[in-house]
């Protein structure tokens, strides 16, 4: 009998230990981002819908003296939401849709709200966003941290159309930042990757929503410059994005481009305003899964986007469908692999020669497994103290393969500071959200006001309320 009491006391001591080791695991909760190179143990994840909350949260962690990183989708790849023993505050619960001003094609909402929310709720009035990334997944908090881009012409930056927000400071006070008020935060939070507040809720520009007529041509690498020049930036196309192939049989040589053109008779907009899914996943996920193992996948894939293309050529599209790709045959999940992003910016005119450069740099690098390029046009645009858009520019969009493992992590770091180097010496920028590969000399050269947005970072919040893995790495 004292015996069975032995076993049941061990058991219950087991069990209680396994309990305090569960409670602690979700006390300090390990997290990654999406490209899940960077896990990083935080103190906890907090959200809620309310301002007010959100609000005490900032104040509890100046009084406990906690640092706190600001998260959405979590896409950036660079350690942007994420900070050792810290709070990670999640805003995809702040997301309601406050206002809508069909008059001025004003849309006010909350930070957690994504494009897609926004899309399925003016899509009924006949607007439509004035610039969102090519997928509308993310949150607006988040893609105004990162300051993305899209496809349309005129507008390229997303901070063209911000017209205010308001900013939780590290004081927990809640400031109105626009142009006009607090122009220096305004300039500091769009592309601040979340280093000076809370983004609680965002005024935008829309516009009109219109029918497009989809135009598609291939052609070679050193006829993209001048066929942009000529045929593309005169203001006909209101809508672009092109593809060069990264298949073995046609590498950095062969292109195609996708134009937007305003369809001549805007009555059958009607038509075609339901917003859609996207409809054929299976076969180019098929493709896009032959690609990431051997040459004759990519070659396949490659094929299959042209195909593709040319099938499209003479569609009509809504704006709103246009904006709305969701990239479902993306997705991707190995336990040995992931995949990652990097964006180089090249002034139009370059080009040509920075083709010529990056591929022979990468025809050397047998373990490098490029997947696909994706290209779209950034018009200059210096607002943003942290702009990558120098001048007008090509945005080369890369997704690559890659091991998890340590090795393999530390030759794609030389692979990607090599691209950089390339993209520097044609007068070219990188965008930040993805991995701190680059060096801090690289930085310095793509982002010129770098050690002016740092030091600002110091006068804005000087206890350092919000850090996250970008900061740490490039603050000296």
């Amino acid at each position: 009998m004292y015996k069975r009491h032995y076993f049941v006391i061990i058991y219950i001591l087991l069990l209680v230990c396994s309990l305090i080791l569960f409670q602690s695991k979700l006390a300090e909760p390990v997290v990654k981002d999406h490209g899940r190179l960077l896990p990083v143990k935080m103190k906890a994840i907090k959200s809620s819908d309310s301002e007010e909350n959100i609000v005490n949260i900032i104040e509890e962690a100046n009084e406990k003296d906690i640092p706190i990183s600001i998260a959405g989708m979590q896409h950036s790849q660079g350690g942007q939401t994420l900070y050792p023993d810290g709070i990670l505050l999640d805003m995809k619960s702040y997301n309601k849709i406050l206002e809508l001003d069909t008059k001025n094609k004003l849309i006010t909402v909350q930070s957690g709200v994504t494009w897609a929310d926004i899309q399925s709720y003016i899509n009924p009035y006949g607007l439509a966003l004035k610039v969102s990334q090519s997928q509308n997944i993310f949150t607006v908090g988040g893609s105004l941290s990162v300051n993305v881009h899209g496809r349309d012409i005129q507008y390229t930056s997303l901070i063209e159309t911000v017209e205010s927000f308001r900013l939780l400071t590290s004081q927990g006070k809640i400031i109105q930042v626009s142009r006009e008020e607090n122009t220096e935060l305004f300039q500091l939070v769009n592309g601040g990757y979340g280093l000076f507040g809370v983004i609680l809720d965002v005024t935008l520009q829309l516009t009109d929503d219109k029918l497009y007529k989809v135009e598609s041509k291939s052609l070679t690498y050193d006829e993209y410059s001048t066929y942009f020049t000529t045929n593309v930036k005169d203001g006909s196309v209101k809508m672009h994005l092109a593809r060069i192939s990264v298949a073995p049989d046609s590498f950095l040589s062969e292109m195609y481009v996708t134009n937007y053109y305003l369809a001549e008779d805007q009555s059958l907009l009607s038509d075609h305003t339901t917003l859609k899914r996207e409809r054929i996943i299976a076969i180019p996920k098929l493709f896009l899964g032959l690609s990431r193992i051997n040459t004759l996948g990519k070659n396949m894939f490659w094929k299959t986007q042209k195909e593709y293309n040319n099938q499209i050529h003479g569609s009509y599209i809504s704006r709103n469908n246009v904006m709305r790709s969701e990239s479902t045959f993306m997705e991707y999940d190995s336990a040995s692999k992931t995949e990652l992003l990097q964006e180089y910016f090249v002034p139009v005119d370059e080009f040509t020669s920075y083709i010529d450069d990056l591929r022979e740099m990468l025809q050397k690098e047998k373990n490098f497994n490029l997947l696909n390029i994706t290209i779209r046009y950034v018009k200059q645009n210096d607002e943003a103290i942290m702009s990558y858009a120098k001048e007008d520019m090509f945005a080369l969009v890369l997704l690559i393969n890659q091991e998890t493992n340590k090795e393999s992590i530390e030759e794609m770091d030389q692979v990607i500071q090599n691209m950089i180097d390339i993209t520097l010496e044609h007068d070219g920028s990188y965008y930040l959200p993805y991995y701190s590969f680059p060096t801090q000399a690289q930085l310095e050269i793509a982002y010129p006001r770098a050690e002016e947005f740092f030091e600002l970072k110091e006068k804005y919040d000087p206890e350092k309320r919000f850090l996250n893995l970008f900061y740490e790495e490039y603050y000296k």
